[in-house]
C-alpha cells in the first residue's frame, strides 16, 4: 500500500499526550501522533499493547482519561457527533446480521445515516460491484466465506462515504490470499477516493503495506515511521543463533566479536552488517556450540525486538483484551 499519498501532509487525526487508565492499569501512556489525509496508517503491536484502546477512543466509543484528540479539526470530547459523520468503522468482531442478505445489511446501515430510497440502493450496488460482491448481493451473509464477509463489512462501513476508515484487526480469520485481496481494496480506496485508513494489526505483512506504522508496546508509542525507515534503523542483517547453552554462548560472542547478542525465546539475535560473513565467523569460532544459525534482512518484528527485547507474540499476548 505504500505510495505517494503521504506527500500531502494535511492532518486528519491529531493525538497529543493521550492517556487512558483501566482502574490502576495504564493502557495508554502519553501517545502523540498525527495521521495525514489519504494515508494508510498501521498501529502495530502485541495484544495488550494499547492498540484496541486507541482504536476505541478514535472511533468515539469511549473517552480518554487525559490528552487531546482532534479528528478533521473536531475535538473528540466536545464534538463527537461531528466526528462520527466522517467515520467508517470495521470492528474486529463481525457486526453483520448473518440472517439478512448482503444488500439488506448495507441498506439498514445506510438508514442510520439518513440515506433512503434509490440513492441508497444505487450507492450500495456500486460498492458491491467494486468489491466483487455484485453477484452475492441477495445471498444471506451466513452463506459467505470469511473473506467475503470481511468485504461486506468494508462495504457497509463505506456506504455513507466516510473520509476516515478505522479498521480493528481487519485480517482476523482471513487466509493469506483473502488478506492480500483486502489490502488491495484498501489501496484502491485511498487512490480513487482519497480515504484515510487507520488500522490496528499484529500481522507483519499487513503492517509492511502501510504508508507509516506506529509501534505500540505497553501503552507507549516506541517507534513511528515508514516500514523501510524503521527497518533501516537496525543497520544490518539479523543473525539468529540456536545453541545448547545460549547464555554461555551469549557471553562468548560478546567477548569475541564485541557485539551485543540479545536472548529472545531461547535464541540469540545479533544485528550485524554483512550477516552472511558473520555466520561463517560464528561457526568457525564455536563449531561445537552452534546448533544452527540463520540470517536475513530485518522485519518489523525485528524492529519490535530491538526496541523492547521481546517478540511481537510474547507474554504481552496475555496482557488482557481490554487494551
Amino acid at each position: 500500500m505504500s505510495g505517494t499519498a503521504t506527500a500531502v501532509r494535511t492532518p486528519v487525526v491529531e493525538v497529543d499526550g493521550l492517556h487512558h487508565h483501566y482502574g490502576s492499569r495504564e493502557a495508554l501512556a502519553g501517545i502523540s501522533l498525527e495521521i495525514s489525509r489519504g494515508e494508510i496508517f498501521g498501529l502495530l503491536g502485541p495484544n495488550g499493547g494499547g492498540k484496541t484502546t486507541l482504536f476505541k477512543i478514535l472511533s468515539t466509543l469511549m473517552p480518554a482519561t487525559g490528552g487531546i484528540v482532534r479528528v478533521f479539526g473536531h475535538d473528540l470530547v466536545r464534538e463527537p457527533d461531528a466526528i462520527r459523520r466522517h467515520l467508517g468503522v470495521v470492528f474486529q468482531r463481525p457486526s453483520l446480521d448473518s440472517k439478512l442478505t448482503v444488500m439488506e445489511n448495507l441498506q439498514h446501515h445506510g438508514h442510520l445515516y439518513g440515506l433512503r430510497g434509490t440513492a441508497l440502493h444505487t450507492r450500495a450496488e456500486a460498492l458491491l460491484e467494486r468489491l466483487d460482491l455484485g453477484e452475492r448481493a441477495h445471498d444471506r451473509v451466513e452463506t459467505l466465506s470469511g473473506g467475503l464477509q470481511r468485504r461486506v463489512e468494508l462495504a457497509k462501513a463505506l456506504v455513507h462515504r466516510p473520509d476516515l476508515l478505522l479498521l480493528d484487526e481487519p485480517s482476523t480469520g482471513l487466509d493469506p490470499g483473502a488478506r492480500r485481496d483486502f489490502t488491495t481494496y484498501l489501496g484502491q480506496l485511498r487512490e480513487q477516493d482519497g480515504v484515510t485508513v487507520v488500522l490496528t494489526t499484529h500481522i507483519l505483512d499487513e503492517a509492511e503495506r502501510c504508508d507509516r506504522v506506529g509501534i505500540l508496546h505497553r501503552g507507549k508509542l516506541v517507534a513511528l515511521g515508514t516500514p523501510d525507515d524503521l527497518k533501516g534503523r537496525l543497520g544490518g542483517d539479523v543473525v539468529v543463533v540456536q545453541s545448547v547453552n545460549p547464555q554461555q554462548l551469549q557471553v562468548k560472542l560478546r567477548e569475541r566479536f564485541g557485539c551485543e547478542p540479545v536472548l529472545v525465546d531461547g535464541s540469540l539475535r545479533v544485528e550485524r552488517p554483512r550477516g552472511h560473513e558473520f555466520v561463517r565467523e560464528i561457526v568457525d569460532a564455536f563449531p561445537g556450540e552452534v546448533q544452527s544459525v540463520t540470517f536475513g534482512k530485518p522485519t518489523l518484528e525485528d524492529v519490535f525486538i530491538h526496541l523492547t527485547g521481546r517478540r511481537l507474540w510474547g507474554e504481552e499476548a496475555n496482557g488482557g483484551a481490554a487494551a
